[in-house]
């Protein structure tokens, strides 16, 4: 099959059960801030913005090695897995004892004195998720993306699920008669603590899911090849922690870096990542187009028109993103409703987080120079220097600007990593990418943004219409422009042999 269509099939699967599965998780976002407060609601995203940080930790960076082992032909794919399952289930479990023995000073350290099982259901999630990112990892490589999607809804289904049921109904069955069967299901004293609930048990059904690929992996280690996935995946837990940095430190630092009382503070954490949902269409496509990307790039290196194709690639990739982030906010009037009301106050961020992910996503193109050429340290270089922007400004903009600062950090950290990785990549993997049609449609869309508003206040229309009407005018100006011969480029291609 032509590459660019197995690429667009891949991330087009991924993408429905990413986007299908993501978006009954966003429910969620309705459904909690309409039940909880925003200092409640701010404890569920302190608490899963420590957990993405670990959560880069306790996977080592074993899924990107491997990839780049399994596809070098030197070693069997079956010695590979094996050698990644076992290591990561021998490190989790041990992390997962150090957890238990420890919940309680660890949660007087995160001033949450009173609810150490919140520490102990977030860590097993972490340490079972681990567990089950390595066969994920194993049947994306097998291109066995229709399993991989199914599995992902069915996890995402049952803690959708439970989260309704224990929050929605236990919780009403309690109030009504609180000895009654589902009403002693419901504890008030741990209160949000029931998402952790239904993410860890969610977490056990797709780890019984996955028992053929678990089973399998178990039967063979090899010493020498775990020292070389060690050194080539290490550098990738550094560039994934700074990730990580880039991306959460913000929701997990905010109630310490805001001028307020805690309880003010936690109520502001709990109105910025309620906003922060709203880019989640962008958040979605970048994670899809992930998935699908990566055992592209490498599988698809070798060929001769490798750089075109990743050219083509990231102009396509743009030309969508630009798409999804003018349709959140020319249709922000609909979008709010995703939030309860006491959190709209916070809408005015939604534009620059999705220009922060859409520069994300870009980076995440760019990024195959160092993966490609094995310079994973350089790439660690590029994602230190960007975490120490979002350090460096959390601290000095948070203070003065609340979490408006935290969003311009977003944005100012992954633009600078575009640069640098840009740079870099036209020395050691030099892609003929077409910078000045990726600048214009950026530019495009945040100027059909900007001028939307003065239409609207010029004409009087309605929000809905103008932004109708602007959205048309952008993809008039896809067709016009790109249309022709990005479809040309894509179907000659497919007239070529392939490998």
């Amino acid at each position: 099959m032509n590459p660019l269509k197995r690429l667009a099939s891949q991330t087009a699967i991924y993408g429905v059960s990413s986007v299908f599965g993501r978006f009954l998780n966003y429910l969620l976002v309705p459904f909690l801030t309409y039940s909880f407060a925003p200092a409640e609601y701010g404890v569920i995203a302190e608490f899963y913005a420590y957990m993405g940080f670990l959560a880069v930790l306790l996977t080592f960076g074993m899924e990107t090695g491997y990839f780049r082992f399994r596809s070098s032909d030197e070693h069997a794919p079956e010695v590979v897995y094996g050698t990644v399952l076992r290591f990561l289930v021998v490190s989790n479990a041990l992390f997962l004892l150090a957890i238990f023995l420890m919940r309680e000073p660890i949660a007087e350290l995160l001033r949450h004195p009173d609810s150490p099982e919140y520490v102990w259901w977030s860590a097993a999630i972490l340490a079972l998720d681990a567990i089950g990112a390595a066969a994920f990892a194993r049947l994306r490589a097998e291109n066995r993306a229709a399993r991989f999607a199914t599995l992902k809804l069915i996890e995402i289904g049952v803690n959708v699920g439970l989260t309704i049921f224990f929050i929605y109904v236990c919780r009403h069955a309690h109030a009504s008669d609180p000895q009654s069967l589902l009403g002693q299901l419901w504890i008030p004293e741990i209160g949000v603590g029931y998402v952790f609930v239904a993410n860890l048990m969610a977490s056990l059904v797709k780890l019984l899911l996955l028992a053929p690929q678990l089973r399998d992996g178990f039967r063979v280690f090899d010493g020498v090849l775990f020292a070389r996935l060690i050194r080539y995946s290490l550098p990738m837990v550094v560039i994934g922690f700074a990730g990580i940095i880039n991306e959460m430190l913000d929701r997990a630092a905010l109630k310490y870096l805001l001028p307020f009382d805690d309880e003010t503070n936690m109520a502001q954490l709990g109105i910025y990542s309620a906003c922060y949902k709203l880019s989640i269409l962008m958040s979605l496509f970048i994670q899809a187009f992930r998935y699908a990307g990566e055992p592209f790039f490498f599988s698809y290196a070798k060929q001769a028109d490798a750089g075109r194709t990743y050219a083509i690639v990231l102009n396509w990739f743009v030309i969508c993103c630009v798409f999804l982030f003018l349709l959140v906010t020319l249709y922000i009037d609909v979008f709010q409703y995703f939030v309860g009301s006491a959190y709209r106050e916070g809408l005015h961020v939604v534009p620059v987080l999705l220009l922060a992910n859409l520069a994300l996503g870009i980076y995440v193109n760019l990024s195959i120079w160092y993966k490609l050429t094995d310079r994973t340290l350089l790439g660690a270089g590029v994602s230190i220097i960007g975490s120490l922007i979002t350090v460096g400004l959390l601290l000095w903009w948070v203070p003065i600007y609340g979490f408006e600062g935290a969003a311009w950090a977003h944005l100012v950290c992954y633009s600078s990593m575009v640069l640098i990785s840009y740079v870099l990549g036209r020395h050691y993997y030099p892609v003929p990418y077409d910078v000045g049609k990726v600048l214009g449609y950026v530019g495009l869309g945040v100027g059909i943004y900007l001028g939307s508003g003065w239409l609207q206040s010029a004409t009087s229309w309605h929000a809905l219409a103008v932004g109708s009407l602007c959205l048309a005018a952008f993809l008039a100006v896809v067709a016009l422009v790109d249309g022709r011969k990005l479809l040309k480029g894509a179907g000659r291609r497919s007239h070529e042999p392939n490998g």
